[in-house]
């Protein structure tokens, strides 16, 4: 299972040997100075924004890997099967949305609550 974790000024996705086999990448990672908003997704579904890009889609199961959106790209590591971590990201990061199925998503949003900035501007 992916894992959003801190890795001295980055945002780091984690991903198990077989995501990154279906995401056709190791990792993800982002400066946390493109963090804007983190908030967990109750429903896995909600999360998904956009059209499938590069990943796997199994439909009602797993998604991993880019969906494309008109403004950016979200990269999802999502399983159907309880609550999403999203991370917001501005306009300028490589990604708009980070949303992981973590273990334990209360855990990683805390730890990323104190990078968010108070101007919340794009």
């Amino acid at each position: 299972m992916a894992r959003i974790v801190l890795d001295d000024s980055n945002i780091l996705i984690r991903l198990p040997w077989w995501e990154q086999l279906a995401a056709r990448r190791r990792e993800v990672r982002v400066p946390v100075s493109a963090l804007r908003e983190v908030h967990i997704e109750p429903d896995w579904w909600r999360a998904l924004r956009g059209v499938a890009g590069k990943g796997a889609w199994i439909p009602a199961r797993r998604c991993v890997g880019v969906r494309h959106l008109q403004d950016g790209n979200d990269f999802v590591s999502i399983r159907a099967d309880g609550p999403v971590l999203c991370v917001e990201l501005r306009r300028w990061a490589p990604f708009r949305r980070l949303a992981v199925s973590d273990p334990h998503p209360e855990e990683a949003m805390r730890k990323l609550q104190p990078f968010i900035p108070r101007d919340r501007l794009g």
